[in-house]
Parts: C-alpha cells; structure tokens; sequence
C-alpha cells in the first residue's frame, strides 16, 4: 500500500484559509496529492500560501481543474464525504469501513464546498460516500477538519498494513477514465435513439446512469467488453 495512490480533492472551495489549512493537515500525515476543481478564490494565491504553512510544496504540486469529470480521469476509486445520509443506490461506509479500501488503487476523497457540500449530482461520481460521526444537532465540520480526521484514520490503516481483501493480480480495474469513456458512448448512443425524454428530465436520467456506472468495480477488460457492446449497438441502427 501506498499513500502516493491517494489524492484529497477540494471541489469547489470558498475560502483561502481553508485550501491553505487542508494542505497543512494533508502534510500532517504525509499525503501529498491534492486537486482543487472550481475553486472560488483564485489558485494559489498568498493567503493560501501563508495558511498552510509548511506545507507549501503541497499547494505548489496540486492539480487544478474546471469540472469533476477531468479530476477524476485517472482515479479508481473516489470517496464522497457527505454529512446527510443520501438515499441514493450507492454504498454507504463509515470511517471504521476504511481499512477494508484496496489502497494499491488510486483512491480519491472527494469533499464538496464549505457552504452546500455535494449535490446528488456530483456524489454521482463516487463508487462510496463517507459519512463521520459527529454530533446529531450539529453534524456540519470545516472542510479542513473533515479531511485531518480522514487522513488521519487512512494514515493509521496503511501503517498497520491492513491486508485488502484478494482479488487476482491478473485482473487490472478499469480507471475512472476508462469507466468515462465508455459511459460517455452509451450516452451518445442513448441521444442518437432520442432516449432522453422529456428533455427536462435528462440531468437526473444521466445522474442515475453515472450511479449505475460508477460504483461498478468493472475491471479494464469488462469496460472494453460494454464498450464494443454500445458500439456495435450504435452501428446496427
């Protein structure tokens, strides 16, 4: 196991201090990967800087995108933090279900702005959503002492080698990008046939369909079967 396979992403972050103060906790515990999608301030800036302290090196080497969809291109698995129990069809762990992750994947944590926290659309892109136990009457946490609590925890696991459950070393997992890639075919084919009606209802048919895709631990060879598959079904029409 390997804490280089793991990334922290902020999406969209509101205040400086906070990006500044996620990066110090990350360094806390020597996790080095961090992606900011969308951020509210500009990136980096001095504030940013100036709160994380030591951990400068940390804002310098971090990723920055536009939108979910490219952060997580290259991750395996993503973990969603939520504070509100989502009734979606998605597996809902708990900090204590952290120690049975596959850490030699690419794992990403995913939390969502300081203000609205994740939509239902964007938890749409996580294979689990987290949930850390806090007071009933005041469950919301500043984003940086979500993410020190998680690294926190995850640190302990990779230290004491926890052995992951066993899969055989033949069979590669498809990468967020491949499951991207081939959603995205099924997609264009579904508009092709005009499957997406009433066109009003589309953001939450594609919503149900990335829940379906994406919590799926389809292996690379599975991803290349469906996507011949939606292939050839786009051919015949």
């Amino acid at each position: 196991m390997s804490k280089n396979n793991i990334s922290f992403i902020l999406h969209k972050p509101q205040l400086s201090e906070n990006i500044g103060a996620c990066a110090r906790a990350m360094k806390n515990f020597n996790f080095q990967k961090m992606i900011v999608v969308d951020p509210k301030p500009i990136y980096p800036n001095d504030k940013i800087l100036a709160t994380s302290v030591g951990a400068k090196n940390i804002i310098n080497k971090s990723k920055n995108y536009n939108n979910l969809e490219n952060a997580i291109k290259n991750v395996d698995l993503v973990i969603a933090t939520s504070a509100r129990f989502r009734n979606k069809n998605i597996k809902h762990i708990q900090l204590e279900d952290l120690k049975k992750i596959d850490y030699k994947k690419k794992v990403a944590f995913l939390f969502g702005s300081e203000a609205s926290g994740l939509s239902n659309n964007e938890i749409s892109y996580a294979n689990y959503t987290l949930q850390i136990p806090t007071n009933q009457e005041f469950k919301s946490l500043n984003l940086s002492h979500s993410l020190v609590i998680i690294a926190q925890v995850v640190h302990s696991v990779i230290n004491s080698k926890v052995s992951s459950f066993k899969k055989s070393k033949k069979v590669k997992s498809a990468s967020k990008k491949d499951i991207l890639s081939m959603f995205n075919l099924c997609i264009k084919n579904l508009e092709d046939i005009g499957f997406f009606k009433p066109k009003e209802k589309k953001p939450k048919m594609l919503e149900n369909l990335r829940n379906i895709f994406y919590r799926m631990e389809l292996s690379s060879k599975e991803t290349r079967i469906l996507s011949s598959v939606f292939a050839s079904l786009g051919k015949k029409r």
